[in-house]
Parts: structure tokens; sequence; C-alpha cells
């Protein structure tokens, strides 16, 4: 497991190489899946059963990707129970709308390919598609053949190579064409997906409100205080831990360890949707509080040592899912 999670770390420092490493094993399982699980009926479940292979899976990976993004449950956690209203400001929508992009853009990341995967294979629609009550459909695959009648009837049956009255060359004819039309719309699915990608990374790119070498620092920075932050916290809560387990057993006073408080949590836990205040412009949520920390007993603020210049704003989506870190472990 601390193999895989090392593996998995390394992924989240480089947006190409995590996106890849999802791509990559969602297109070998489906292969596996395809060539393992999958069995056509041959009858009249052929349309559900194909389709619920081709979508069913897309749908679960879904969820998954929602569920291992930090960002769902940074949004999500203490959400009912908080008093502060997202709504409120414009800049604040905008960011809240960011994030929910980013975390659906790397959530259908494995379903897309998935889905384009099958359609390139084009096992799940021969079967699917043979058993479709569309006239006009089955018309399209038999009109014209010399066993018209025989072939609409046994369309069915094609996929599991069972004998029947129709030759097994116009058997072949048909699920090559359903093959290359799945493959067809395949690839316009892949192209699509590119041709999004990139146009979104332009207009990300082109509405930057900082430079090419500032957003690349901006990036360097957000890993780093991710794997800090993790490091750090592991190493105060076993020292907390031993404390407790110390003065437990030896029925001391416990040494005092200081933990931040609830709501210094809560400030460092929220997503980075900062207002337009005047004062700076912080690279993370957490640089922000330590920047800016707000005294509850006189409600004054304290400046502290280094802040970037700039009037602040809504984090660049050119800064893409490596601001908070992909998966939750």
């Amino acid at each position: 497991m601390d193999k895989f999670k090392t593996i998995l770390n390394i992924a989240n420092k480089q947006t190409s190489v995590s996106f890849g490493l999802v791509a990559l094993l969602t297109a070998g399982s489906e292969q596996i899946f395809s060539s393992v699980a999958f069995q056509c009926p041959c009858n009249q479940l052929n349309f559900l059963y194909g389709f619920v292979f081709l979508l069913v899976p897309a749908l679960a990976l879904i969820t998954l990707g929602f569920i291992l993004s930090k960002k769902t449950w940074k949004l999500v956690t203490g959400l009912c129970r908080r008093e502060e209203r997202v709504c409120g400001s414009c800049s604040r929508v905008k960011s809240l709308i960011n994030v929910i992009f980013q975390i659906s853009t790397f959530a259908f990341l494995a379903p897309s390919t998935w889905i384009a995967v099958a359609l390139l294979n084009g096992v799940y629609i021969q079967c699917a598609m043979t058993g479709t009550n569309m006239t006009l459909f089955n018309d399209h695959l038999c009109k014209g053949r010399e066993m018209e009648a025989d072939c609409l009837k046994e369309l069915h049956t094609f996929p599991c190579e069972k004998g029947g009255k129709v030759p097994k060359d116009e058997r072949d004819e048909v699920l090559l064409t359903l093959k290359a039309e799945s493959q067809i719309v395949g690839w316009l699915l892949i192209a699509t997906i590119f041709l999004s990608h990139l146009a979104f990374n332009c207009v990300a790119r082109c509405w930057s409100p900082v430079s090419y070498l500032q957003l690349k620092f901006w990036r360097l920075y957000t890993q780093e205080e991710n794997s800090a932050l993790d490091s750090y916290s592991a190493e105060h809560a076993r020292e907390l831990a031993k404390r407790n387990v110390k003065s437990f057993f030896t029925d001391t006073e416990p040494d005092s360890v200081h933990t931040p408080s609830n709501r210094k949590w809560q400030q460092i836990s929220s997503l980075y949707m900062p207002r337009n205040k005047p004062g700076g412009q912080h690279y993370s949520t957490l640089h922000g509080v330590v920047e800016t920390h707000t005294d509850t007993d006189n409600a004054m603020m304290r400046n502290m040592s280094v802040r970037s210049t700039g009037s602040a704003h809504i984090p660049p989506a050119a800064l893409g899912l490596v601001e908070e870190g992909n998966v939750a472990l």
C-alpha cells in the first residue's frame, strides 16, 4: 500500500503523468473486461446488455473520480454547517465554478477513456445494435442483402456466430459494418476530447492573470506545500499520540503540545476562493492564513514576513488540478 501511495504521489506532482496513468489503467481494464467478463447473450437482451457494459462502468468511474479528488471533500466537508455564503461575492462564485470544473475534468477522464476504448474495440456496440428494435437501423444493416428477411430475423444471433440461414460471410459483413461505425464514433470522441482540452488550456492561459514563469512557480509551490503539510501533519500527529499514550501509562501530566484550533483548521481546509482584498496575492489558502493572521480578540490584521505583490484575484484556471492534489488517500 505504501508503494502504491508513493506511485500516486509521484503521479500527482506531474499532471500529464497523472492523467496518462489513469487513461492507461482504464484502457487496460476495458480490454481485460471485454475479453473475460463480456459474453453477448444473442437474444432480445442484446441491446440492454451491450449498453450496460458500455455505460455502467463509465458511471462507476465518474463516481470514483469524484471520490478520489481531494477538492471534492474540501468543497463538501462542513458545507451544511458553513455560515459563510459563497454567493455573496462574484469572485467567489467564479472561483467555485472553476473548482467544480477542475473536479469534473479529473472525474470524467477515466469514463471518457473507457467509452472511447470500448467504441474502438466495437464488441459492445456489435452486441447492442444487433438487438435494437429500431426498424430504420436494422434496415440499414440488412437492406439489399440476398436474404434480407432472414437477416432481420436472425440479427440478434450474429455476435455469437450461431448457425442460421444467413451465410457466415454476410454475418461477418454486418458485424464489420457495426465495428467500423463504432470505431468512427470512438475516434470522433477522442478527437473531441483532445480538441476540448486544447481549447480549454488555450483560453485558460490566455486569460491567466500571471505570467508563464509565475504560473510555473505557483504550481511548484502548491506541490511542495501539499507534500510538506502531509509530512508535518503526520509528524505532529505522531508526537501528539506518543505524548497522550505516555501520559496515560505513566499517569503524569501531559507535556505541552500546541495543536491548531478548529477555526484555523477550517481556514486552511477551505478551497482557495479569495475575495478581492487589498494587500497582496497569496498562493494558497494556507499561505493567506499565515500571511494575514486574524486576531480574534481585536479583529485587527497582522502582516507577516513574505508576501507576493499585486492585487488578489481568483487562482488561474491554468493551474488545473495540481493546486490541491488529485487523489485523496
